[in-house]
């Protein structure tokens, strides 16, 4: 016969098992009631009862960079004008100094920000020929020549519009020189005449042998 005793500790024995096991597979809610609010706080604490920052994308979508034309149409000539001359300052003299071997990331970026000016141009009318442009003769980035040559190409369309001279591409680092003191590269030779705008990323005013640039750009 087993002892009232011992049949107790068995008793005993069994149900703290039995809780045992109910507490692991069903864990203890660590839920709680903010006295000052009312709010209840689910597990973890207010930390994450708290809604969730979204995550920013380190690269912007496309629609965003290649959507359609955001800023109103500029009426006032005289300022347009000026912000012409001034944004092929900005884009000539960036090209003219993009890197002579760039990176994928880097070739992405010019690509990506000449499809931004596009969209956010503060003369829409411009903008949007802009982005015509863009679609017709898309950027050439494998080079800094590549790069410069083309948008010497799309300054000179936009030239052609509006019935002025086309500017002699070949002296680009001369007009546009930012005075930023760089070493000079040898000046390059101009680009054949037979050669069509989107011929530039075969540099051919490269050496065969060294690989050395001949094309001046760096200032």
């Amino acid at each position: 016969m087993i002892s009232r005793f011992a049949r107790i500790f068995i008793v005993v024995t069994a149900i703290l098992l039995l809780l045992s096991i109910a507490a692991f597979i069903h864990p203890p809610s660590l839920s709680y009631v903010d006295p000052w609010t009312g709010q209840m706080f689910g597990d973890g604490g207010v930390e994450k009862s708290l809604p969730r920052p979204q995550t920013v994308p380190s690269t912007p979508p496309s629609e965003v960079v290649h959507g359609t034309v955001i800023m109103p149409k500029l009426g006032n000539a005289t300022a347009k004008a000026a912000l012409g001359r001034a944004t092929w300052k900005l884009m000539h003299t960036m090209t003219l100094r993009f890197p002579e071997n760039p990176t994928p990331d880097e070739r992405s970026a010019l690509t990506s920000y000449f499809h931004l000016t596009s969209r956010l141009y503060p003369c829409g009318e411009c903008a949007a020929e802009f982005q015509e442009l863009l679609k017709k003769y898309p950027p050439q980035t494998a080079s800094r020549r590549s790069a410069s040559l083309w948008l010497c190409f799309v300054h000179n369309e936009v030239n052609k519009r509006l019935g002025k001279p086309n500017f002699d591409c070949a002296h680009l680092d001369a007009e546009y020189d930012c005075g930023c003191g760089d070493d000079p590269i040898s000046k390059s030779s101009p680009p054949s005449s037979d050669a069509g705008p989107m011929d530039l990323e075969d540099d051919p005013s490269k050496d065969d042998i060294t690989g050395a640039s001949m094309i001046k750009g760096g200032r």
